[in-house]
């Protein structure tokens, strides 16, 4: 039988890493990249025999591209910490990899995405399927600092099962990681030639809201739904302000 790694990154991730790799430990190898947690991220993983590498953040795409230098299995599956792998999405995964033969290289899953406790069936977010088991020689992430992608060289198949992933328990959460992904989205669109002005700031905001909340029918998604359709708007007027601001002339 082939053989399985997983790979994930933490940061100051106690409340979440146990329950993530508890649903795995039946793998070869769990991979941890940490970014110099202050809590028990750390201790916790290494209690679920995962090998844990303390490395200064330099971004998502450089961090999992260290994770695969490290990984010896055959099969990668990369998981965040705020995601489960259930039992029958367990046993669908080890069912692929100990197959003889194999028409595709990697296989994306569905997310099962829970907002503010309630899974998020509209806004866009569901099936919303990534790309998440691939062979460890078939693949590699690009270097972006967020919104990185795998870049796959082959046939990409479909798991049944989805991968659950509580993203955000409550709104302080959210807004924790706001601003560190608006700055990183805005660096990156600087880094691509990208400028922002006043239409940018005027008019995409709204147009998120629309997209998500009417036409990708959030409104059936009730209080959460409009919660996150809002918040999404937020988020692309900071991102842009952003980018409006750090490409501004030196004074």
């Amino acid at each position: 039988m082939a053989s399985l790694t997983i790979i994930t990154l933490t940061l100051n991730e106690e409340k979440n890493i146990g329950s993530c790799l508890e649903g795995v430990r039946w793998a070869d190898q769990i991979i941890v990249v940490d970014s110099c947690s202050t809590d028990q991220t750390v201790a916790i993983a290494e209690k679920l025999s995962a090998e844990v590498f303390k490395k200064p953040w330099e971004g998502y795409g450089q961090a999992k591209n260290f994770a695969l230098e490290h990984a010896r299995g055959d099969w990668v599956l990369w998981l965040d910490a705020d995601e489960r792998v259930t039992p029958e999405l367990a046993a669908e995964i080890r069912g692929i990899i100990s197959r003889p033969s194999h028409e595709a290289v990697a296989y994306d899953v569905a997310r099962r995405a829970y907002f503010l406790g309630k899974w998020i069936k509209h806004c866009g977010w569901y099936p919303g399927r990534v790309v998440r088991l691939f062979r460890r020689d078939s693949a590699r992430f690009s270097e972006a600092r967020v919104h990185e992608q795998l870049l796959v060289e082959g046939t990409v198949g479909h798991l049944k099962n989805d991968l659950i992933h509580y993203t955000d328990n409550d709104l302080v959460h959210y807004f924790s990681k706001f601003n560190r992904y608006t700055s990183l989205a805005a660096e990156e669109m600087l880094a691509a030639g990208k400028r922002a002005g006043i239409f940018d700031l005027l008019l995409r905001p709204p147009f998120m809201f629309i997209k998500t909340y009417v036409l990708r029918l959030g409104v059936l998604d009730g209080i959460h739904g409009f919660i996150l359709s809002a918040v999404s708007s937020a988020y692309v007027f900071v991102k842009y302000a952003k980018l409006w601001e750090i490409s501004r002339p030196s004074k």
